[in-house]
């Protein structure tokens, strides 16, 4: 997975259940917004949908996490919140 250069990703945001899903977590901010992810992973198969509800509720706050497009064949699923706060970004020229 190639992540922008912006964002440090190590093991303290990856977990792995018992049954072998793989769970990143990451949250970006900045004066003005923030972006909370989650990636999802799975070895043999794609992560279905209630696994991956379940996780995001748990870790998205402020509203639905949108899911990203992924790689045809791929066991990766990425979920992705925008939050913009407008009264903080600077006005435009």
């Amino acid at each position: 997975m190639k992540l922008p250069v912006n964002r440090r990703i190590d093991e303290t945001h990856h977990h792995i259940t018992a049954d072998g899903l793989s769970v990143w977590y990451t949250i970006q901010v900045s004066p003005h917004s923030r972006i909370q992810e989650a990636v999802f992973e799975r070895a043999d198969s794609m992560p279905g949908d209630e696994e991956c509800n379940r996780w995001l509720a748990l870790l998205v706050t402020g509203g639905e996490a949108v899911e990203a497009p992924s790689m045809p064949g791929s066991m990766t699923r990425r979920f992705e919140l925008f939050e913009s706060d407008p009264e903080r970004e600077a006005p435009l020229a």
